[in-house]
């Protein structure tokens, strides 16, 4: 892992001669931010399902105890209460592994925040494989499926230190049911300080002409290092951060769609349903025939394993990235002669 690093390290400085920071982990960075807004807004009510440790909100608890809410194990009344503080005016985060979060509470979601239309913040922790070998009934990678599929409820899936404060602070003022999705790895720092962030406006890292990788939260940084390998190898490479499933940016994917001759999307999440599935609705229904390609977890459960060596054998890394990338060129090559 630590020569994994330095590579990507050595990579983003051919970009930009600037050595690519690593910083903390997501949840870090939203516990930290969280509490700052909290200490400002008494309205700012966190809860948890037994999860606080694993949030990384026991200093939250510490410096606020009145401001946060212990449910235990019961996701169920997790989102219920939620839904409730909410109704009478308080802003509250939910925070549950999005495992059980989005399959145990989904009902709670659907009637009493989404349809209902309160505005409960659902932080889901440790999503996708994160959990690594504890296996299928421990990974999340049905929520953005199931969610997308529920109305009146927007998804956000941050891929750095910077999307993550900006996402929290954006939520801790929003007005409809918000869904908000962490693994648990420390990230790369993909942005600068002045990167302009909006819920459901795509953040463009790089733009390519050849091929462009649309990303999604902690996938975001492998295709930004895939992007950079086939740069090395003559190949002009983009790469989008999608930090927003839904609403989706229909605008940055079809002028993508536009400037390059292929796309591949990759998610750490079902092929069924998630980011891959939004982005062809769209390509197909607004006329797009660009070569296209779904990276994400295969229709079953998934082999066993930490999250690095699942996410390997199912090719979202680098090097699987990469290898999808030159495929679909090369068949569109073959396929499509000019």
């Amino acid at each position: 892992m630590a020569s994994a690093q330095v590579r990507e390290c050595s990579e983003r400085s051919i970009l930009d001669q600037e050595p690519m920071q690593l910083g903390r982990p997501n949840l870090d960075e939203f516990a930290e931010t969280l509490l700052a807004l909290a200490k400002n807004d008494r309205d700012i009510v966190v809860l948890t399902s037994d999860s606080r440790g694993s949030g990384k909100l026991t200093h939250f608890g510490r410096t606020l105890p009145a401001q946060m809410i212990e449910v235990g194990i019961a996701e169920q009344n997790l989102v219920g209460i939620a839904a409730g503080l909410a109704s009478s005016g308080k802003k509250p985060f939910t925070v549950s592994p999005a495992c059980f979060l989005t399959a145990r509470a989904l009902e709670q979601i659907k009637n009493d925040v989404s349809y209902a239309d309160h505005a409960v913040r659902l932080v889901g922790i440790s999503a996708g494989v994160s959990y690594g070998p504890l296996g299928s009934t421990h990974h999340s990678l049905h929520d953005l499926a199931a969610l997308r599929a529920i109305p009146n409820i927007d998804i956000v899936v941050p891929a750095d230190n910077f999307e993550t404060r900006a996402a929290i602070r954006a939520a801790a003022f929003y007005t409809r049911p918000i869904y908000i999705r962490f693994g648990k790895r420390p990230m790369y720092n993909l942005h600068r300080a002045n990167t302009p962030f909006s819920i459901g406006k795509a953040i463009t890292v790089l733009q390519g002409t050849d091929v462009t990788f649309v990303g999604t939260g902690e996938t975001v940084q492998p295709a930004f290092v895939a992007a950079l390998r086939l740069r090395q190898q003559g190949v002009s490479a983009g790469i989008i951060s999608m930090h927003t499933i839904k609403p989706l940016d229909t605008e940055a994917l079809l002028k993508a769609a536009l400037r390059t001759r292929a796309l591949v999307t990759v998610e750490e999440h079902s092929v069924n349903g998630g980011l891959g599935e939004a982005c062809a609705a769209t390509l197909l229904q607004a006329g797009a025939t660009v070569p296209f390609r779904i990276v994400g977890i295969p229709d079953e459960y998934t082999c066993t394993g930490s999250q690095a060596e699942i996410l390997g054998h199912y090719g979202i890394s680098a090097s699987g990235l990469v290898e999808a990338a030159e495929n679909l060129l090369h068949n569109e090559r073959t396929t499509c002669p000019t």
